[in-house]
């Protein structure tokens, strides 16, 4: 069993604290915490240097994600497995625990979509938690906050798998603004989330009594553990007077541990997830349309947007400095595709708004309808603009007299009359399904690639695709869960 580790800047925080609640001396501020919220800039605890990158084709990817603390011999196939070895926190027998066991056994459907959500995210997740010495149940943690929909968003304004609010993002280093949320970014998210935690741990030296600060705020649980010391009473989470959410928030965590533990006993069948990383990372160099990325990776818009939800528009406006996170087995496809297209990667343009200016003329001057324009720049039903507002309208309008900057990096050469595309072979995948797709015939993908007779499941099809064409392929359909509405 893994326990969990502190440094020595977080057990003399744990030390100082304890020394005020027992002298009296530590004062709070009198107006509550948000919950999630750093009422101060508190650094990080410190820690080694995270796994090296390497160069790619098109930037730079993870090295080594693998479970680099276990021999390769008796390293778990199974997360869930390699989860339950590193469970480190207090048992909890409580009513409130027996509930929240009978909630999530009585909704297996409900579980079961929040572990496919879960899939892309937690091997990540366990692989930072235990790098930090933390309890595994840490990496549980998105189940409650979010049902691991990383579009989540509370009416406190919170966001992301983590749900942390804007203020805390912001002390995390979190970029927030209106291309792009890093809130909802998964390794960003998560490392500002776990930084988070561990300096809640520092402060209180305890887990329950940070999780309760995480969801409560680090200066009401303070408070609440003043008034039981002037009490006389215990100052820990079991004996502390907390709202009912705050009250209910740790045994809803250990109630999924405790069917983790043991789904049998629950009368749960846990799917088993791969103890391997679902992607990688590849540093984004230029702007690049949503779908085009999607599209080039050879997966669905949906799979795109859950691994990459921090983006705000359509395009992806990236300062050389940000990661596309692409499912491991696409990344050499996704490398390969790129370096062959050879059409403007992106295909909107940013307006700015001037005076006079409304909804309606602009989603008629740009062909763009009205409720689209309004859903790609957060507009009211009004449509209601100030002069100078950044508009994203698609970049084969008329520009008529409107002050346009085009975002779209300058098109390759042309490759010759035609480019190549790599298609990887799925199981419900036929050829007129891939030539219809793909606007070739059924003929031309058997000549280039040696006539085949049969389709293999994971061969990669060589496609030749006309470079002159302005449209992109339709983009493979979607084949994995919507994450367009929460659990």
């Amino acid at each position: 069993m893994s326990i969990p580790l502190r440094s020595t800047r977080t057990s003399i925080s744990a030390l100082f604290l304890s020394l005020a609640l027992m002298s009296g001396d530590i004062a709070f501020s009198a107006e509550p915490t948000e919950p999630g919220r750093a009422s101060l800039p508190y650094n990080s605890v410190e820690l080694p240097e995270t796994n090296p990158v390497v160069e790619s084709d098109f930037g730079t990817t993870d090295s080594d994600m693998d479970n680099s603390n276990m021999d390769a011999h008796t390293r778990p196939a199974d997360l869930w497995e390699r989860i339950r070895h590193g469970f480190a926190m207090a048992e909890l027998d409580s009513t409130e625990v027996r509930h929240n066991e009978d909630f999530y056994a009585n909704r297996p459907q409900y579980l079961k979509r929040i572990i496919e959500r879960s899939r892309r995210y937690l091997f990540h997740i366990v692989e930072e938690v235990e790098r930090r010495g933390m309890p595994a149940e840490i990496a549980l943690l998105p189940m409650i906050e979010s049902a691991f929909n990383p579009t989540a968003y509370s009416n406190r304004r919170a966001a992301g798998i983590w749900q942390l609010i804007p203020v805390t993002g912001t002390t995390y280093g979190l970029k927030q603004n209106w291309w792009y949320d890093e809130r909802r970014d998964i390794i960003g998210a998560t490392r500002a989330a776990l930084d988070y935690l561990q300096n809640l741990y520092g402060m209180f030296g305890d887990w329950e009594l940070a999780l309760a600060s995480y969801n409560w705020g680090e200066g009401a649980v303070g408070r609440a553990l003043v008034k039981n010391r002037n009490k006389g009473l215990p100052t820990d989470f079991r004996n502390m007077k907390l709202p009912p959410e705050t009250r209910n928030y740790i045994p809803r965590l250990i109630a999924i541990k405790n069917i983790i533990s043991n789904p049998a006993a629950f009368g749960i069948e846990l799917e088993s997830l791969p103890n391997q990383p679902y992607f990688e990372q590849v540093s984004a160099k230029r702007p690049i349309d949503v779908r085009l990325a999607a599209w080039l990776a050879d997966i669905s818009v949906d799979e795109f947007k859950a691994l990459n939800p921090a983006h705000n528009r359509p395009v992806i406006n990236t300062d050389g400095l940000d990661a596309l996170l692409i499912p491991v087995d696409k990344v050499e496809i996704f490398a390969e595709n790129l370096r062959n297209h050879d059409r403007p990667f992106v295909s909107w343009q940013v307006y700015q708004a001037r005076d006079g200016d409304n909804a309606a003329e602009i989603s008629k001057r740009y062909g763009i309808s009205l409720r689209k324009l309004r859903e790609v720049n957060d507009l009211g039903r009004s449509g209601e603009m100030i002069p100078g507002q950044t508009l994203l309208v698609p970049g084969n309008g008329s520009a008529g007299t409107a002050d346009i900057s085009t975002m779209a990096s300058k098109p390759a050469t042309p490759r010759l009359l035609e480019r190549h595309f790599i298609h990887l072979v799925r199981g419900d995948d036929s050829l007129h399904e891939i030539a219809r797709r793909y606007g070739v015939t059924v003929e031309q993908i058997k000549a280039w690639n040696g006539n085949p007779k049969h389709l293999v499941i994971g061969k990669k099809l060589i496609l030749h695709l006309p470079a002159s064409t302005g449209t992109t392929p339709s983009a493979p359909a979607n084949r994995s869960t919507s994450q367009k509405k929460r659990a």
